[in-house]
């Protein structure tokens, strides 16, 4: 199968970008020819290392720039052959969908981040992926018909974007407490720091490490810096990979607001971490709904310090959710998410009566 992923750009700082990378590359692993068309950015080397083609779209959002951006993957769509579209942001949805209409190719869309308005125009698919049953449900609410809707999980284990990654622990001392993302409101990160600041003083002795960098990043400092537990506060900055933080650290916390299908979680698990996860969106999804680590309610500081200090007092509780960390891991490699996506494109492609022939057979 051809098979051409479309997005704004393939820099490494959104999740969506890691996503479509991962499954283009798995789906090349697979023996299905595959490009990606985008404005370009860090992941453009592994893309070509792993057999990927690389079109230039350009998606800023300028009249101009957009019609010749329409023009442009015209010309991609008929060069490459594509058997399949697959946009994974709004403005590539927007693109593809009448040449996609014009020339009889199926037009698949993920929905990556449901909360932002202009997540309705993923309607345009085909068929519409959604990253969770959470993001599912919410796409149905906002008038996407359940008939185009499939749930297909996010997963990344073994994704040629995490191979060959440094596995040795960076060493925290314990006990540690990590969190991994972007530096802004929805992260909850003000409620992570007043639970935090109720866990010192229970236990002095515990540390909080922030990996990740954004727009609030002054903003969480000056607001740490007015808490009793300021020096036991650490902003690590951005890492390239923050696997070996997450091998180092005892727990792994995560206090979103709205999270669609953060792919920070397959990642923690597979570290071994103990995870403290607030139940929202596809979070409880992923952490198997709390098989796989502790749900506390969000925007509650209380419950999280409750539950982050039952970790630390409690004898073997920690190694308890490190191991409970690992319960059904495997769903959530990126091989399977491949299978689900390729057996999607073969039913999109049925539906609009084109051969599915040239579909290879999959394995992994």
């Amino acid at each position: 199968m051809r098979i051409l992923h479309l997005l704004n750009h393939t820099t490494q700082s959104n999740g969506h970008v890691h996503a479509a990378v991962d499954l283009a590359c798995e789906q090349s692993r697979l023996g299905h020819v595959v490009a990606v068309a985008s404005g370009g950015g860090d992941f453009d080397a592994l893309l070509v290392r792993n057999g990927i083609k690389l079109f230039t779209i350009d998606h800023r959002r300028k009249a101009r720039t957009l019609l010749g951006s329409a023009w442009a993957l015209r010309q991609a769509v008929g060069s490459f052959g594509a058997d399949i579209v697959h946009a994974h942001m709004m403005t590539s949805a927007v693109l593809a969908w009448p040449i996609c209409k014009l020339a009889g190719i199926p037009l698949i869309t993920t929905v990556h981040n449901e909360f932002e308005k202009s997540a309705i125009l993923m309607g345009l698919g085909t068929r519409v992926i959604a990253v969770s049953a959470a993001v599912g449900a919410s796409m149905r609410r906002r008038g996407v018909p359940a008939a185009k809707l499939r749930v297909i999980l996010n997963g990344t284990i073994g994704s040629a974007r995490l191979a060959n990654r440094e596995t040795t622990p960076v060493t925290l001392a314990s006990p540690s407490i990590l969190f991994v993302g972007g530096l802004h409101p929805r992260k909850g990160l003000a409620d992570l720091f007043a639970a935090f600041d109720l866990v010192h003083r229970q236990h002095p002795q515990a540390r909080l490490h922030i990996v990740g960098d954004g727009p609030f990043a002054q903003t969480y400092r000056e607001m740490v810096a007015g808490l009793s537990c300021h020096e036991a506060v650490r902003f690590e900055g951005s890492k390239a990979d923050p696997f070996p933080w997450m091998r180092g650290a005892d727990i792994f916390v995560l206090p979103s607001h709205a999270d669609p299908a953060p792919l920070v979680l397959p990642e923690a698990r597979e570290a071994g971490c103990a995870i403290v996860a607030t139940r929202v969106d596809g979070i409880p999804e992923l952490l198997e709904g709390g098989e796989a680590g502790v749900l506390v309610p969000p925007r509650d500081p209380d419950a999280l310090a409750a539950a982050l200090s039952r970790l630390i007092a409690e004898p073997d509780a920690i190694s308890h959710w490190r191991g409970r960390s690992q319960y059904r891991v495997d769903h959530l490699r990126i091989a399977r998410v491949a299978r689900e996506t390729l057996d999607l494109y073969d039913e999109a492609a049925l539906q609009l009566g084109r051969k599915a022939g040239s579909v290879l057979p999959r394995t992994g």
